[in-house]
């Protein structure tokens, strides 16, 4: 075929054409619908225009193009409907595919690289699945005008600007598509334009990886952004941006700036390694940032400076030099957070705008775990220092803080520092082991102190826990009796979510994982201890950010009437957000017979757990037949209950050696005797559906205890041994009843 345009020309609408192998320098028009494709496979047809020409230029019709290889423009005009698919454009100035509105474009599987990218400008929509764009001269993609743009499982690297562009009122959804070593901003949204990212990663951009700026609006899910050569994200004029459950990992600059009149809201975001701030909040910026966790960042982990606005709940900052820095003009309330190991200060405040702290936690602070150095009004209501370099809560010269329930413990220095002239008044406070005297005030200071009714009592406030290890954490699972299938399971969970988060570190899409989890077993099998370790498994794993237990059964998600089990339900998984919700006995919310409303908590649990999916973890537990009738009730259910692990019955040799930690526990000791008849009446009792299994243990370990009570109090004389040997008399009696505790 030596006449490839003409053969274009002379085609039917519909008709296919098979182009034979060879370098063709033309420039195609397509103005019907037509499909072309090689003879001998892909890249066997090279379309090669002459001069500055197009190769490609679709105008009508539903056109589509396979297996091509092309060094000339592609072009999408007027009402032109194209669709590329294994095809590679290489080597074009200029823009390699255009697409005008109100034309359409898709791509799949589709290379374009080695000079300019893709340009969508007007009404235009392109769509695109396993795109590659790569070592691009200006923007990998730019959208202009009210384009649309889908992206789905594509690479953009090595470009000589931003690797997508959106500009005036474009939109723009990408999902599960990489972002690699962009010239400039990986992501910019500027204009009135929108973008979507879910499950995207964008690695070492030169600027800053997500850029919104003038009205523009950013929705990030799930998204990583590593070593960018700026800022993970900044958010100017008014432009609002909203990122859950995204990493933000090794910024040149600050992780996060905000700054202009910008929006921005960040849900259950890590935030680690950054050279400067953790979020700065800068100009009139508003952020509210909620289950975040923020470490290893030189600066700030939060700063607020000029009239921003900033409010943060369930927020944690380890290891940055200053927690939270509150120097705004503008309101700022804090709320259930956690400041630990600042090199220098906990929280500071000492800007003019009205603060509240609400149950505040500071550890190890190098210097003072609180400093207020601003006269305007600042609410401290519940806050905790735990250890220091400095004093507890210090208050500087003219600021007069109303503080309400401060709790010290451990500091280096002053419990409470009130400075000369400075003042404030001081409710419920406990000081306890701190270096200095409790409480110094100044010349001139205007303290009101007011210790509770009981503080003549005082209570140590106890350590923080230590950050749990992995190796201890699986030690202590590992002491447990018996379960040694569940614990091979745990640790071979442990193992798959150490490499999700590594990919997810790394920038990589995680693999399909569900943390939810059937506990199927008899009673006292180890379920609720087991679900507890797994939360402090998951939050030393970083996948948590609590890691507490909040235990449930039916009677605490079901309603009496209408309209009340809806917010029962909500409310238990609210409670258990950060960590795990274990539902003990989640059959009885599917009864065998009739409708109730267990069916309602059930559709409100798979809610939750979808709108929640990165924040908390369900265990549902119950017998074993049982636990698969429920799960089968529900396709909610069945697919995010996809692993169980099964509690087998403690056979007797486990079960002598719950009641031997039982005494020893509690410094009892079975003699040789009682321990073989121990073995012998745990071997007596019928096992079947029900058994006690370790409750059953602990209660006989407790009847031991009663019986020989009983005997030494006969005794004349009982001496030392008498009161800790348990002997085959205190034994209870064989009784089949005991099965069934």
């Amino acid at each position: 075929m030596k006449d490839l345009a003409a053969a274009v020309r002379a085609a039917a609408p519909g008709d296919e054409i098979v182009v034979a192998p060879g370098r063709y320098a033309e420039t195609l028009r397509l103005e019907r619908s037509v499909t072309l494709r090689p003879e001998a496979g892909i890249g066997s047809v090279v379309l090669s225009p002459p001069g500055a020409e197009p190769a490609l230029l679709a105008v009508a019709g539903d056109c589509a193009v396979h297996g091509f290889t092309i060094t000339g423009r592609v072009e999408a005009r007027a009402e032109a409907a194209l669709r590329l698919s294994e095809v590679t454009i290489e080597g074009v100035a200029g823009a390699a595919l255009h697409v005008v509105g109100p034309a359409r474009a898709e791509a799949t599987d589709v290379r374009i690289g080695n000079g300019a990218g893709i340009v969508v400008s007007g009404d235009a929509q392109f769509a695109a699945r396993r795109l590659r764009l790569y070592d691009t001269a200006g923007s990998a993609i730019r959208l202009r005008g009210s384009a649309r743009l889908v992206l789905h499982d594509c690479r953009i690297d090595r470009t000589g600007r931003s690797g997508l562009l959106l500009e005036d009122a474009a939109t723009a959804m990408a999902e599960q598509s990489s972002f690699a070593a962009a010239g400039t901003a990986a992501v910019q949204v500027n204009g009135s334009a929108r973008a979507k990212l879910t499950e995207c990663r964008i690695t070492g951009p030169g600027a800053s990886g997500l850029v919104v700026a003038d009205e523009a609006e950013l929705v990030a899910e799930d998204c990583t952004v590593r070593d960018a050569g700026a800022n993970a994200l900044l958010v100017t004029g008014s432009g609002q941006a909203q990122l859950t459950g995204c990493h933000l990992v090794g910024s040149t600059f600050g992780a996060v700036h905000t700054a202009g009149s910008a929006r921005l809201r960040l849900e259950r975001c890590r935030v680690v390694r950054g050279a400067e701030h953790g979020v700065h909040a800068a100009d009139e910026a508003a952020v509210e940032m909620t289950g975040c966790d923020l470490s290893e960042l030189a600066m700030s982990g939060v700063h607020a400076t000029g009239s921003a606005r900033l409010s943060a709940q369930d927020c944690r900052v380890d290891g940055s030099d200053i927690g939270l820095q509150l120097a705004s003009a503008g309101p700022a309330t804090v709320t259930n957070c956690t400041v630990v190991r600042p090199g220098r200060v906990g929280v500071e405040v000492t800007g003019d705008g009205a603060v509240v702290l609400t149950d505040i936690t500071v550890r190890d602070a190098g210097a003072a775990g609180i400093v207020v150095d601003s006269p305007a009004d600042v609410r401290i209501d519940g806050a905790t220092v735990l250890g220091g370099g400095g004093s507890g809560l210090v208050v500087w010269t003219g600021a007069k803080p109303r503080v309400s329930g401060l709790r010290v413990h451990g500091v280096a220095k002053n419990g409470l520092y009130v400075a000369d002239d400075a003042g404030g008044s001081y409710e419920r406070y406990d000081i306890t082991e701190s270096g200095f005297t409790a409480v110094h005030t100044g010349e001139r200071a205007t303290a009101a102190l007011q210790k509770p009714l009981e503080a003549d009592k005082p209570v140590l406030e106890p350590e923080a826990p230590a950050e749990e290890s992995l190796e201890d954490l699986l030690g202590e699972l590992g002491v447990l009796v018996g379960l040694e299938r569940v614990k091979r399971d745990v640790h071979t969970l442990v193992k798959l979510m150490q490499t999700v988060r590594l990919r997810q570190e790394a920038g990589l899409p995680a693999p399909p994982l569900s943390r939810h989890l059937v506990f199927a077993g008899n009673p006292g099998t180890g379920k609720t201890t087991v679900a507890r370790l797994y939360g402090r498994l998951l939050k030393a794993l970083g996948l948590l950010r609590r890691g507490h237990l909040v235990e449930v059964d039916r009677s605490a998600l079901v309603g009496e009437y209408v309209g009340h089990t809806g917010p029962k339900t909500a409310a238990a998984v609210t409670k258990a957000l950060g960590g795990v919700l274990f539902i003990d006995e989640a059959y009885s919310l599917v009864p065998r017979f009739g409708d109730d409303f267990g069916h309602e908590a059930i559709a409100t649990l798979v809610k939750m757990m979808e709108d929640h999916r990165d924040d908390v973890v369900v265990i549902v537990a119950g017998y074993p037949g049982e636990m698969t009738r429920f799960v089968g009730a529900n396709p909610g259910l069945a697919s995010r209950f996809t692993r169980t692990l099964q509690f087998d019955d403690y056979d007797t040799g486990q079960l002598v050696s719950i009641v031997e930690h039982q005494a020893g526990e509690h410094r009892y000791e079975l003699t040789a005797p009682a321990v073989e008849g121990l073995s012998a009446y745990f071997e007596a009792l019928p096992r079947g559906e029900g058994f006690g299994n370790g409750r059953l243990a602990r209660l006989v370990f407790q009847e031991l205890t009663e019986r020989q009570a009983q005997r030494v109090a006969e005794l004349d004389g009982a001496g030392a041994d008498d009161l800790v040997l348990l002997l085959p008399e205190d034994l209870p009696s064989s009784r089949s009843d005991r099965a069934t505790v």
